[in-house]
This record gives structure tokens, sequence and C-alpha cells, in this order.
């Protein structure tokens, strides 16, 4: 069967996939092979691999060449300034890696996160915040065993709504901006990482996150 798949994989097939992916081309060649030759299944494959392959390079590797992103939003009311590293000058002037910057930037303009990842939220914060939701769930007379069970998915809600790294990616609600930085580190072949913002409102305080080294 997978020499039946290997003759359905052409050079111009792995050409098109390298194209749309970023992939190399032993590995578009496998993604194909595993997908039995259909485009979007190889793409989902190497997407699932990408991750993973993402996930090893945020560990191993550091990240300090990058870009300062700003933006304005259109009522000029407010305002960010974003540093998205990356670890090589080359990948720093790439227009996907500045693309990827700009659309970050413009996240946090509508988003507000409090902080970049769920790492960096302080103790005392995480305890108030079960503290406000246990006392809901008692007051709706909710036994102690399932306060315990419910507060889990409370605090993930908590956690999606603060901090950048958990937010659904305003420009497409199917992704967390962790899975679009992941994506970018497998396609650019780079660590990529969220340094540290500031976002500046009319309405309220400035906000200012950097990452925990």
């Amino acid at each position: 069967m997978a020499e039946i798949f290997e003759s359905m994989v052409t050079a111009q097939s792995v050409k098109e996939l390298r194209e749309k992916t970023g992939a190399g081309m032993m590995d578009a060649k496998k993604a194909l092979e595993e997908s039995g030759g259909d485009t979007e299944k190889a793409i989902e494959w190497l997407r699932k691999k990408g991750q993973q392959i993402a996930l090893k390079k945020q560990s191993e590797r550091t990240a300090h060449e990058g870009v300062v992103e700003s933006y304005i939003h259109s009522n000029s009311r407010v305002g960010v300034l974003l540093e998205l590293n990356c670890e090589t000058d080359f990948v720093a002037r790439n227009s996907e890696f500045k693309s990827l910057a700009h659309d970050i930037a413009m996240h946090i303009a509508a988003m507000n996160p409090r902080f970049i990842a769920s790492g960096d939220v302080p103790v005392e914060v995480i305890e108030k915040e079960k503290e406000i939701e246990r006392e809901k769930l008692h007051n709706e007379g909710k036994s102690a065993d399932m306060i315990e069970k419910i507060l889990e998915g409370k605090m993930n809600k908590f956690f999606s709504d603060v901090c950048l790294m958990n937010q659904l990616f305003v420009k497409d609600d199917s992704q967390t901006i962790q899975d679009i930085v992941n994506s970018a580190t497998a396609k650019l072949g780079e660590k990529v990482v969220i340094r540290r913002f500031s976002r500046y409102s009319l309405e309220s305080e400035p906000t200012a996150c950097s990452i925990k080294e």
C-alpha cells in the first residue's frame, strides 16, 4: 500500500506542498505519502508534526533577534508595542515573521490580555480567582467534591481570557495564539517567542507584560 501511495507523489505535488507550507522536501514527500497524495491531508499531517517540532525547538534554542512592532487601532484610542523574537536577523527580516508580529499586536489591541502565559500569572491572582469561583459555586448549592471538579474548567476559562498564549486568535478562532506561534516556529525553522508587550488605552491603565526568564 505504501508503494501505491509513493507512486502517487510527484515532484510537482511535492513542490506545490512546499510552496504552501514552507516544509522541507523530504517532509513534504513523506506527508504526501502518508496522506495518499491528498494535499489537504498532507498539510494537516505536517501541521501536527510541525507543532511537535515547534515545541522541541522552543525548549532547546534561544531567541535574541526579532522586531518591535507597533499597532494603533483605527480610532487612535488603543495602541500596542510588541517585542517578537526569533533566532536570526535573517528570519527577523522575513515578511511572514513581520506579518505575524503585526497580527499578534493587533490581537493584543482587540483582546487586552493581562499576561503572556498561564505560568506568568501570580499565585495570589490564581488563588483569589479560585476563591471567587468557589464562593459562587457554594452559593449555587454545589457539593465540595463537585466544586473542585468544576473549578478546573473555570480556571482554564480564566486563563483563556487573561493569558495571551491561551486566547483564541482574533482572526481565526480555530487556533490559539500558542498554536500560531508553534506553526510559525515550524514553518520558519526557528524558535519564535513573544518576549513582552505594552498595551495603551484611553479608557484604562497601561498593561505591560514580559515572559518569565
